[in-house]
Formats: C-alpha cells, sequence, structure tokens
C-alpha cells in the first residue's frame, strides 16, 4: 500500500518503477514474444468444397531488426507443425540489406499441399528488391508482382492474386486479376491493407494484409498509437470493407517496441457463414 509522505516521493518512485517495467516489458518482452493466432472467417460465399480451408500467414519479418530472426524461426516451426493447406507471405521480409541472405536458411523449410506465395513490402524495395526477390525465388516460393494462380482444392477452382506493393512498387490490379471469372472466389495479397479500397469493389472476396504491425502500441480506451502511411485506416485484425473481408496481421517483427500487441504467425480457417471474422 503507498503512502503519501516526503511531498509524494514514494508514490513518485514507485510510478517511476512501472514506467521503466513496463517500458522493459515493451522493448525486451514482448518484441520478442510471438504467438499463433488461431482465427475462423466465416464467409457466407464460400464454395462449399473450400469448408474448412485453412491459410497460414507471415508478415513483417523485417529480418536484420532485434528479435526477427528468433521470431521468423519459431514461426516456421509452427507452419510446419500445424500444416495449413496453404501458405502466404504478405511482404516486408528485411529491413536491412546484410539480412537478406537469411531469408533461404529461414525460410526454405516452408512447404503446403496448394504451395507457398508471397508478396513483397515497401521495406523490401528500400533494401533492394532485385536482391529480395532473387533470394525469395531461389526457394519453393512464388512471388507475385501483380499476378495470381488458380489453384485447385477437392474438385473446386479458386484464385490467389497478389499485387505489387502501394507505396514504392507499382501496383496495377487489373494485371492482378486479369483472367479471373467474375463469380470466382477470390483472395488478394496486399502488403498495405489500405488497398481495401481499391479490391473491394472488384469481386475480390478475401484480402490478407500485414505492414501495421497492429500499430505497435495498443493502449485500451485509445486503441493503435503507431500507424504508417497506407495503414492507417485498417490498424489490425478483421474488417469489412464492403462485400469484402480484410484480415491484417501484426506480423513478426518491426521496430522492437510492442504493447498489448505481440508478433504474430496466422492460422486462418475458411467457413461458410455470416458474419465477420473471429478468433
Amino acid at each position: 500500500m503507498l503512502t503519501m509522505h516526503w511531498g509524494g516521493w514514494p508514490v513518485t518512485v514507485a510510478l517511476g518503477a512501472l514506467g521503466l517495467a513496463g517500458l522493459g516489458y515493451a522493448t525486451l518482452i514482448e518484441p520478442g514474444s510471438p504467438v499463433l493466432e488461431r482465427l475462423t472467417l466465416r464467409l457466407p460465399q464460400l464454395p462449399p468444397a473450400l469448408e474448412g480451408l485453412r491459410i497460414g500467414q507471415l508478415s513483417d519479418m523485417h529480418l536484420g531488426l532485434l528479435h526477427t530472426t528468433q521470431n521468423t524461426r519459431w514461426s516456421v516451426q509452427q507452419m510446419l507443425r500445424e500444416q495449413p493447406d496453404l501458405i502466404v507471405i504478405t511482404g516486408d521480409f528485411v529491413t536491412l540489406p546484410g539480412a537478406i541472405a537469411e531469408i533461404g536458411d529461414l525460410l526454405r523449410p516452408l512447404h503446403a499441399p496448394l504451395g507457398v506465395y508471397a508478396i513483397t513490402g515497401n521495406h523490401d524495395y528500400w533494401e533492394g528488391i532485385d536482391e529480395v526477390r532473387a533470394a525469395v525465388e531461389a526457394l519453393d516460393i512464388h512471388l507475385f508482382f501483380n499476378g495470381n494462380v488458380r489453384l485447385s482444392w477437392q474438385g473446386t477452382e479458386f484464385y490467389l492474386a497478389g499485387v505489387d506493393d502501394m507505396w514504392y512498387g507499382a501496383p496495377d490490379l487489373d494485371a492482378t486479376l486479369a483472367g479471373i471469372p467474375a463469380d470466382a472466389f477470390t483472395i488478394l495479397l496486399a502488403h498495405e491493407p489500405d488497398f481495401a479500397e481499391n479490391a473491394a469493389v472488384r469481386g475480390v472476396d478475401v484480402q490478407l494484409s500485414g505492414h501495421t504491425h497492429g500499430g505497435h502500441i495498443h493502449m485500451p480506451g485509445l486503441g493503435a498509437l503507431c500507424l504508417p502511411r497506407m495503414g492507417v485506416h485498417y490498424a489490425g485484425g478483421f474488417e469489412q470493407v464492403g462485400p469484402m473481408q480484410l484480415y491484417v496481421a501484426r506480423g513478426l517483427g518491426g521496430v522492437p517496441v510492442r504493447f498489448n500487441c505481440p508478433p504474430e504467425a496466422t492460422l486462418i480457417t475458411l467457413t461458410r457463414g455470416e458474419g465477420r471474422g473471429r478468433g
């Protein structure tokens, strides 16, 4: 129990200690404590054959910063253990160019029945897009730059597409969706979540994004405190954008300061039904 005396000195010390403890947790503990988010995405238009399809999502590894190598290695282990049907990576592989060499060592074990697919993010452009592209494409990972692929699951076809980075790339949604039938179930990978406004009016059913890191610091009553350009409208989690469902992952790396916003690897199960996605 705190007692007010000496001009409030014990209270000041206690509050200062509490602040230092919080700062220590936010800088030393939470950034290196990733979690596996198990989520269900309800979609009334989901083809019956895709009921129960599981998608593993990794995002914003930001290799080169504190905790990022261990967080990425942990997340790959989770994907191998959970064995999702499809794995996607939604950009920002690196933050320092010297870490590009880590991409192969860390991500080479990834595999899934429907394959592993990825897009790049703004940091990949900043640190050397040609080098990042070469490192990723040397693996068994398909890297999208405004393109799509037709996939088949239990006799039903659907499409996975990936658009180039909204910030530093050359995003072309017409090219990204070219050849996809109007009534086809379509999942789009877009690094920046604010691209959802464009995708929602083009028949995309689901957009998977990253970029925001959940805002790094999430305070009750205040929400996400640190949001980047092109990630200000959708900080994290599920959002309904017109007829489209958006999921924004908090990612695995970034500046090593997080509070109430742990790094995440994501496992999304698709199911038919009304309402938003849920944990």
